[in-house]
């Protein structure tokens, strides 16, 4: 197998297309750097991560200056052994965000590499389980939008083919959150699944108050309701609230994960494949806890998201949220409410290296 002979380093800023806020945050921006791999045989795979409007300058420094040179030489194939091998280089800065983003650039672009020489596209490569899954919308739900704005968007998700939306929650008072659910319910009917998220905006009170709140909507689910380093206080919301509580976008190592499946205190795990730190640790995860007999929902990433969900037999949703339209030319595939992994080989992103280029605010590039 070839070995790695040059890494390149690029970052660009994608505008939302849509306003983005919860009860914690706006989208300002998605910073998103991304790294290509090519090895001393002209073999080439790239891969990325993001970030929502910070951090993005401190995940291309940490590769340029730490991991891309630990890379070059390398035997690409051994994806396992670079993954541990650039973790443990940077052992006093992990666990943590950005460690974990600038993980997932590498071994994603390392993924991409092995699937393109086997010739398999990346859902097959890492399990091949399903040949697609079930998706739903977050566009229409955002926080700032009137009970009326959500409620046609809803309808239109509904409409579109989606087998789900999901709605943020967290306004001041809980009637309102109420108000906002039970329009939408009678809107779209019992058919169709509603999620909502509360970006880690309660405390274990406001959150047992909400989900009894809630219970009469039948949700699929209730998303980061606390600060995800409250593992207690997930243990006490999942023993009592009528929903099934989700978490994991938070969440920067398999160990966390498994402390939470161990404690009971979550029934949805929504590993993200960047602030996990790639592909090879979000898989990890995902058999983990499918040990449990719990579902991944991976959170954002629809591009990468849907071909791992696929690979897993717990996949169990693909969240819509465009991410990547600005630089690439390949377009997630719906069908009857479905999300289909790409065929191609690789991850499946076709990038459009043009828009890359236009759109970079920051490049390097470490060779032999």
């Amino acid at each position: 197998m070839g070995r790695i002979e040059r890494v390149e380093i690029l970052q660009v800023d994608l505008r939302p297309k849509v306003v983005r806020t919860d009860a914690i945050q706006s989208f300002v921006a998605q910073e998103t750097p991304i790294v290509r791999v090519t090895c001393d045989d002209g073999a080439q795979g790239m891969g990325y991560s993001y970030t929502i409007g910070t951090g993005g300058s401190s995940v291309v420094a940490l590769l340029r200056d730490h991991l891309a040179p630990l890379l070059v030489g390398e035997d690409a194939s051994e994806v396992e052994r670079l993954w541990k091998k650039l973790c443990f280089h940077t052992h006093a800065t992990a666990v943590g965000a950005i460690t974990s983003l600038a993980l997932a650039a590498v071994d994603t672009a390392l993924w991409d590499l092995r699937c393109r020489r086997a010739g398999l596209p990346l859902w097959k490569m890492a399990g091949g389980a399903q040949r697609q899954v079930p998706t739903y919308t977050t566009e229409g739900g955002w926080l700032h939008l009137s009970r009326d704005e959500i409620v046609e968007q809803t309808l239109a998700a509904r409409d579109a083919g989606f087998r789900g939306a999901k709605l943020k929650v967290g306004r001041p008072h809980v009637s309102e959150d109420v108000d906002r659910l039970a329009a939408v319910r009678a809107a779209v009917g019992d058919g169709f699944e509603i999620m909502t998220d509360a970006n880690q905006g309660f405390t274990v009170s406001e959150a047992l108050r909400r989900a009894r709140a809630f219970a009469p909507f039948g949700l699929a689910w209730l998303e980061e309701p606390l600060p995800a380093e409250d593992l207690g206080g997930h243990v006490e919301l999942a023993r009592a609230a009528p929903m099934p509580i989700a978490v994991g976008e938070s969440l920067y190592s398999p160990q966390h994960f498994r402390e939470y499946l161990e404690r009971d205190a979550c029934s949805i795990v929504q590993v993200d494949c960047a602030r996990i730190g790639g592909i090879t640790p979000w898989l990890k995860v995902a058999h983990l806890a499918e040990t449990f007999g719990v579902a991944v929902c991976p959170h954002f990433l629809m591009e990468l998201h849907v071909s791992l969900a696929a690979a897993v037999p717990n996949g169990a949703w693909v969240e819509y949220i465009p991410q990547l339209d600005d630089v690439t030319t390949s377009r997630l595939t719906l069908r009857d409410g479905h999300a289909v992994p790409p065929a191609a080989p690789g991850l499946g992103i076709d990038w459009d290296f043009a828009a890359i280029e236009r759109r970079a605010v920051a490049r390097a590039t470490v060779a032999a």
